[in-house]
This record gives structure tokens, sequence and C-alpha cells, in this order.
């Protein structure tokens, strides 16, 4: 029997060196100068602060741009709301989607099920999921599919064995 593992994974050292290009981006750019903009990443979240709300995209944006250099999926952030904060400025903190919860894990078997692939059997185990087959093929359609679909989280498939 053959089988992967689909998970939903963030590389931390690279999420850390994003922050860390967007903040040093942030210190020397011209436009944002004097608007106290800020990017700080702790724990499993990430503070963007800013003087405005206009400014509060542009780092937003800046904070996107150094994440695609380093190809982490815009899945991987959830936005919370603009928040005023001290000072008479905003603040919008991003918290980091990773591992694959249970109602998500409910909507990806149904959907590998939905496939309707002959031998093909997915299984969760902690915050990943299992996908048996007997065929190799029949494996490779079900992850070409899941690529396909949005699940609204970034999904790595590893753990291929024949």
């Amino acid at each position: 029997m053959s089988s992967f593992d689909i998970s939903s994974e963030v590389d931390e050292q690279e999420m850390r060196n994003a922050v860390d290009q967007a903040s040093r981006e942030l210190a020397t750019r011209f436009d944002f100068k004097d608007t106290n903009s800020s990017i700080e990443l702790s724990g499993n979240e990430i503070t963007l602060r800013s003087v405005s709300q206009d400014r509060l995209n542009a780092v937003r944006q800046v904070l996107e741009e150094k994440l695609v250099k380093r190809q982490i999926s815009m899945k991987a952030l959830d936005y919370g709301k603009v928040e005023d904060a001290a000072g008479g400025t905003v603040r919008q903190v991003a918290s980091l989607v990773a591992g694959i919860n249970s109602e998500r894990a409910k909507d990806l078997n149904k959907f590998i099920k939905a496939l309707g692939l002959k031998g093909i059997q997915s299984q969760t185990q902690g915050e990943q999921i299992r996908v048996i087959g007997k065929k190799r093929d029949d494996l490779q359609a079900v992850i070409q599919a899941c690529k396909e679909h949005d699940f609204g989280i970034p999904l790595q498939f590893g753990n291929f064995r024949d």
C-alpha cells in the first residue's frame, strides 16, 4: 500500500527572515519616515502598526512582498480587524495558520472521498492527514485535486511511500 501525508506548516525561520527584512525596509524607506510604522513577530502573531489606515495597508503590502519572495503562502496569515491604538495610531494583528484543525480535516477527508477514486482512504492523525491507496497514480490524482481546490490553508504533501 502506498501512502502520503497532507500537512499545513509554516517555516518559522523563513517567516522570521521575512519579518526582519520588512522591518528593515520600513526603517529605510522615505515614505515611512515619521510614521511610527513597525512589524513585530511574537510567537504565532505578527503585529503591524502605523499612523493611519493607508500607511498600515502599505506596511501590509511590504510584508506580503517579503513573504512571497521567501515562498510563504498568503494563506498562512489570518488578518484580524484594524484597531485604534495609543497615540492616534492603528494596529492590525495577523495570526499564523499552522496545522490542520478538526473542521478542516473533515472538509479534506470529505473532499478526498468525493473524488470517488477506488481504493483511496484518508484518516486524520493529529494535525495531519494520511492518505492510503493501492495505486500511485490515484494518490497523485488526489494530490493534484487538493492543490487545485482552495481549502483556505497552505497544504504540503510529504512522506510519499510506495
